[in-house]
């Protein structure tokens, strides 16, 4: 008996490759390797992932797409192809989660949400031909999440994508991953993701949570324990994360952290003032205060870590002088990389609410001017400057940022602050990365 043939795409936004032009700022899919770990074994599954060669059709029994904003155009664009052959379509993903009516109209079935607990379901309705419209998964506890499937993914990864937890109680304005993955912190067992690192072969590993080390006490404690396990069980991974300016509340941990491999930190500032933290509702950082923030950099790099920076420009507050002294102040910091975004308003956030209500967006012709929220383009309009002011001046700022010297000075400042060459050859080549992209980018 022949088995079915499940095809999953990773769609990317051809207008834009952003990150993708380097090979070591690709990452593993790892919403598809659930959902290809959740697919009983009497089906075939295979990846089509346009992080490494553009689409062309294979043929399948049943597809999945997943797409971010910016590349949704596309996946209903891979979508018709199949569609025009009967062949059925289900999209999933944070856009179709949150734009499920839209999504609807290009494919045939629509998860909104978290897949564990209602991918089986789906793939039974299918084989029964009772192929429901929506799908609409819950908040899981993460110690029912399937190891991913790895085997799918492309050779050329350099990292490994793994997630410990789920969830943010932040509910900054412009950030869509409460509304996805709800309020509420919740974190996999230790074992079972001390059991997926040691069966990964790349050394490199993205840890993707949006904050490693999560809020409270107790989320503390088992970051730690995470993190001294990976020592005792002498992992030898190298990693990267993303956290809150919380991460450095604990020297115990950040000792951890670096003991167990941690080379770099991704921290969202989004700006040195604490008018613009107010306007996007930035608690954590309002709560430490934005003068401590050198003190923060310093305690992060003092443990061997380096710390990658991300700014937002175009706030309502944001005035020509004031996007001029937010890079000033990223160069001149201890911020070992520098990431510099256009605020842009993601469907789902309270921020698309409130500028789609004022009519405030340059475009809106859905989904085709999706392709335009990659968050490097202005997509509404400011309420201190012109268009054209902003994206001219974010021209002109990307250009200083990435220049060489900067780009070497910094390296030279992680590696005195850290004393970790692993940890400033993380930053130098996340500056480079940076600086690639911004060459390739189109500004209008």
């Amino acid at each position: 008996m022949n088995k079915r043939k499940l095809l999953l795409v990773n769609p990317v936004n051809p207008l834009q490759n952003g990150l993708t032009i380097n090979k070591s700022s690709r990452f593993p899919p790892i919403g598809l390797g659930i959902v290809a770990a959740l697919t009983p074994q009497s089906w075939d599954v295979k990846l089509v992932d346009e992080n490494w060669e553009p689409f062309s059709f294979v043929e399948a029994d049943l597809v999945g797409i997943t797409a971010f904003t910016a590349s949704a155009n596309r996946a209903y664009e891979i979508a018709s192809v199949y569609r025009s052959k009967n062949i059925p379509v289900i999209m999933g993903g944070i856009h179709a989660s949150l734009c499920p009516d839209e999504a609807s109209k290009f494919v045939d079935s629509i998860v909104i949400g978290e897949a564990e607990d209602i991918w089986p379901k789906l793939i039974q309705d299918f084989e029964q031909n009772q192929l429901q419209s929506y799908y609409k998964g819950s908040w899981i506890d993460l110690k029912n999440m399937v190891p991913v499937r790895r085997d799918i993914f492309h050779p050329g990864y350099q990292f490994a994508s793994v997630q410990t937890s789920r969830g943010c109680p932040m509910d900054c304005e412009f950030c869509s991953v409460t509304a996805f993955n709800g309020k509420r912190y919740r974190r996999r067992p230790i074992n079972n993701v001390l059991d997926e690192l040691q069966a990964i072969p790349q050394k490199m590993i993205f840890f993707v949570d949006d904050n490693i080390v999560g809020y409270g006490k107790n989320s503390r404690d088992q970051a730690v324990e995470l993190f001294k396990s990976m020592v005792e069980l002498k992992l030898n991974k190298l990693w990267f994360c993303q956290a809150s300016i919380n991460f450095a509340d604990d020297e115990e941990l950040l000792y951890w952290a670096g003991k167990a491999g941690c080379k770099m930190v991704f921290i969202g500032i989004e700006s040195e003032e604490i008018d613009t933290l107010k306007e996007v509702n930035k608690k954590l950082n309002l709560i430490r205060g934005v003068k401590i923030y050198e003190q923060i950099f310093q305690k992060i790099q003092k443990a061997g870590i380096a710390v990658l920076g991300a700014f937002i420009f175009g706030m309502d507050s944001d005035d020509h002088s004031k996007l001029t002294k937010r890079a000033k102040y990223a160069v001149k910091s201890r911020i070992d990389v520098i990431q510099t975004t256009i605020l842009t308003p993601l469907p789902g956030t309270r921020l698309f609410t409130k500028l789609e209500k004022n009519n405030r967006f340059l475009y809106h012709n859905f989904p085709k001017d999706w392709n335009h929220f990659d968050m490097t383009k202005v997509v509404f309009h400011p309420e201190k400057m012109n268009v054209d002011e902003l994206r001219d001046q974010m021209r002109i700022i990307n250009a200083k940022i990435h220049l060489w010297s900067t780009i070497l000075r910094k390296a030279l400042g992680t590696f005195l602050h850290t004393k970790d060459f692993s940890a400033t050859m993380f930053a130098l080549g996340s500056n480079i990365n940076y600086r690639n992209v911004n060459k390739s980018l189109k500004y209008d």
